[in-house]
């Protein structure tokens, strides 16, 4: 096996592995928000929440609850990956702004009442994210399996591998 070969099987496999995390991550928040699963409050209590605790317009209450659910999705997929990843960044920044930023950088590990946790998740989360709007889905993804010719062609474009 080539040098850069093995460099690109790797790199699609960090692809892979950052795809899956973030689209897990996502998909378990989207789904408290929105069906109320694993102690969430549903979609209608969530948007009441967002709307009265945080002043943000009802629409975009709802943008952001089916953003996580479907962005979480479809970077878990692979499917309109960068779209996906970049509504994912668009909430996690929002929520700093409007959440994290108060309480400083780090998380409040110790469940501290009365203290929220700061921007650290929330920021991790966004780098992910930004990862996958300029990488890609890697070819282990529905993206390069129907936009793409081949797994080579997808790191090439990424620049994951280089052309032969």
């Amino acid at each position: 096996m080539e040098k850069s070969s093995w460099r690109c099987n790797l790199a699609q496999w960090g692809l892979l592995w950052m795809r899956l995390a973030l689209g897990m991550i996502f998909i378990a928040h989207g789904c408290q928000k929105v069906f109320g699963l694993w102690g969430g409050h549903g979609l209608s209590q969530t948007v009441a929440f967002i709307n009265q605790n945080l002043g943000i317009p009802v629409p975009w209450a709802y943008a952001a609850a089916f953003t996580e659910l479907l962005g979480g999705v479809s970077v878990l997929l692979g499917l309109l990956t960068r779209l996906g990843a970049l509504g994912l960044a668009s909430v996690m920044a929002v929520a700093i702004y409007k959440v994290n930023w108060a309480n400083g950088f780090f998380m409040n590990w110790f469940n501290t009442p009365n203290v929220g946790h700061g921007i650290e998740y929330s920021l991790a989360l966004i780098g992910l994210s930004w990862g996958l709007v300029f990488a890609g889905p890697g070819c282990f993804s529905l993206d390069t399996l129907l936009f793409s010719r081949s797994c080579k062609e997808e790191g090439e474009k990424t620049g994951s591998c280089q052309a032969s």
